[in-house]
């Protein structure tokens, strides 16, 4: 087993096609087939089923392109560290953002280390809490932000803002930011909210179950871009945070209300793996992605929200 054959493994996984990932890799479709046949008598198992979409991984396949992927990276990662040049920050770093926060962050993030760090490669992932905290457990991610999540012997966290939950309608549902609703209120709307286990629905759940409110769910969807395309649809009402609706409030597309009594809020915090060592690559950027969203919250451009960090 060598990288070049992982390689090719990951490619075809991709494409689903021994031909395309020829392409992409520059070599003639024999060399990618044979490397793909001596990894597979390494292993003495088959990779991959031909089947109605091309190329489909067999579940021992599945299995090694994820410690491929990780691999892989690992060895990326190390190169690209590796600079002749005392005192230029190099390297790969991957930040993992949560959906409701990328727009607000990811362009300025991204600015503010390439101006600082010119040879840093950037990477974003996005993805909701449960996803962001699975890839920074398995390598796939080197820093991200979470909702408040369960303790876990895998992760350091730093309690960044708290930042309020704001109940979300058409505009001339009547709900203003400056008059919040009852959490009570929420029990006769019809509600379109994120299926378990997304950080915001549990939290929405329990803060209910406490209450003794019941609620009417009419849809759940994990893509918050749906929910507010069935908001504005007048299919119903929903649940999000300030940073994911301030703009369509500011152009008229929606109101929304913040929920009180009890107030809703939710906590993002800053979560590190601690079975693996950071780079500086990874505390630059850490560094950076902190003092962004501090700026943010004094600057008040992300309404609803207290800063909670030293």
């Amino acid at each position: 087993m060598d990288i070049k054959q992982l390689r090719a493994l990951l490619v075809i996984a991709e494409t689903g096609s021994v031909s395309r990932a020829a392409e992409i890799l520059n070599i003639v479709q024999p060399a990618v087939s044979r490397q793909l046949r001596l990894l597979e008598e390494d292993l003495g198992t088959t990779l991959f089923s031909r089947g109605r979409r091309g190329m489909e991984l067999t579940d021992s396949g599945q299995l090694l392109v994820e410690h491929a992927r990780r691999a892989l990276r690992e060895l990326d990662q190390a190169k690209a560290e590796i600079s002749p040049e005392p005192g230029v920050v190099t390297g790969i770093v991957t930040i993992g953002l949560l959906p409701s926060t990328s727009d607000l962050l990811a362009a300025p993030l991204i600015t503010a280390l390439k101006q600082q760090h010119p040879k840093l490669t950037v990477r974003i992932s996005v993805g909701y809490a449960g996803y962001l905290q699975k890839w920074l457990e398995n390598g796939e991610v080197d820093v991200a932000l979470l909702y408040d999540p369960k303790p876990s012997s895998l992760l350091e966290v730093e309690p960044l803002l708290n930042e309020a939950l704001y109940l979300v309608g058409l505009p001339d549902a009547g709900l203003s930011q400056n008059c919040p609703v009852p959490l009570q209120d929420l029990e006769k709307r019809a509600l379109i909210l994120p299926s378990q286990p997304h950080g915001l629905r549990l939290l929405l759940d329990h803060a209910c179950a406490v209450a003794g409110v019941q609620l009417s769910i009419v849809a759940e969807t994990n893509a918050m871009s749906i929910q507010k395309n069935l908001v504005s649809n007048g299919l119903g009402f929903t649940v999000l945070p300030s940073v994911a609706i301030f703009e369509d409030v500011a152009h008229g597309r929606l109101c929304a209300a913040p929920i009180t009594a009890p107030d809703l809020q939710r906590k993002i915090v800053l979560a590190l793996p601690i079975t693996r060592r950071s780079s500086i690559a990874v505390r630059c950027a850490v560094s950076e992605l902190r003092r962004q969203i501090k700026a943010l919250v004094s600057q008040n451009c992300w309404p609803g929200a207290k800063w909670l960090a030293a």
